[in-house]
């Protein structure tokens, strides 16, 4: 009965979000492939961390050179899907995504097997309902004090769990699985995410969200409090900026704007970044060759590491 821990997990996420500042946690914004300042002059650390991704390239940093090469020569192999002998940027970036997202797959495949029940490698609806739900689906959450809540919960999973499963055969994948958990990851769920945040506002369901929903979200005023600053900024944001119309009110493209703004894609650029240093042939694309040529921009070595330590101490003295 995976319910309880599931709800505990809802609760852990409902502890991140109030330390989230109120007014940023419906926003998903796209993270940086690194903390580390993008510029090649002085280092490579940016570029190693977006391609192997931040714990992967600490480990790069403890191998010696011959070693580091050995590893990304067997990584390139993986990069070139369709085995041409090329890395395109589609398929270099699409590795770069696959790495920045590694901590989410790697959480649920941690938690796979607790829902894969036959074992077959795929998830069916029915295994995650009756995982999660089970107990309480023959007693039609009888027995549980806010059983509409529980309700609204399944009712809702199995409407997010239909949208991921791309093939609609009732039936996910690892790749759809991850979706159903992590919808804002992928493009072809902003429609559940827009309608989820929908369903969470709008108290008084409208179909849309005024001033005092949406507020109403983020602050809740205690008796003789006076009003933050930042409510009332977030007043004027949502009369000037969110209410695109300017109808008083958000419907579902305001708010996918709001919570789902169009940023620039790191992993594209860097993909495009990546190829453009490294294509000696400028035909935008690369081989293994031209990559183990410049095999210290992709990865980090024991030797990296010394030649920066040796650049700290000279900028030092």
């Amino acid at each position: 009965m995976m319910l309880l821990s599931s709800l505990a997990y809802l609760y852990l996420l409902a502890a991140i979000a109030f330390a989230v500042p109120a007014q940023e946690k419906r926003v998903h914004h796209q993270a940086d492939l690194s903390d580390h300042v993008h510029d090649d002059s002085q280092n490579y650390q940016y570029d190693h961390e977006a391609f192997l991704g931040k714990e992967e390239a600490k480990t790069f940093d403890q191998l010696t050179p011959e070693e580091s090469k050995d590893r990304l020569a067997k990584i390139v192999d993986r990069i070139d899907t369709d085995k041409d002998g090329y890395v395109t940027h589609p398929e270099l970036h699409q590795w770069i995504k696959h790495r920045q997202r590694r901590y989410i797959e790697e959480n649920v495949n941690k938690h796979w097997k607790d829902y894969d029940q036959n074992q077959d490698d795929r998830i069916a609806w029915e295994e995650y309902k009756n995982t999660t739900y089970g107990y309480y689906l023959g007693e039609e959450f009888s027995d549980i004090e806010d059983k509409d809540t529980y309700k609204s919960m399944l009712a809702r999973d199995e409407r997010r769990f239909k949208a991921a499963d791309k093939d609609g055969d009732g039936i996910a994948t690892r790749e759809e699985f991850t979706a159903f958990l992590h919808p804002e990851e992928f493009g072809y769920m902003k429609d559940v995410v827009v309608q989820e945040t929908m369903e969470d506002i709008d108290k008084n369901g409208d179909g849309k969200i005024n001033l005092h929903e949406y507020i109403g979200d983020m602050y809740t005023p205690e008796d003789g409090e006076s009003e933050p600053d930042w409510v009332q900024t977030e007043r004027k944001h949502f009369a000037e900026f969110r209410d695109i119309n300017k109808d008083g009110y958000l419907d579902a493209d305001e708010v996918a704007q709001w919570v789902l703004p169009g940023e620039v894609d790191h992993a594209d650029n860097e993909a495009k970044h990546l190829i453009h240093e490294t294509d000696t042939d400028k035909n935008e694309k690369i081989t293994k060759k031209e990559i183990l040529a410049n095999w210290n921009m992709f990865v980090g070595s024991q030797a990296t590491n010394y030649g920066e330590d040796l650049t700290k101490k000279h900028d030092e003295l």
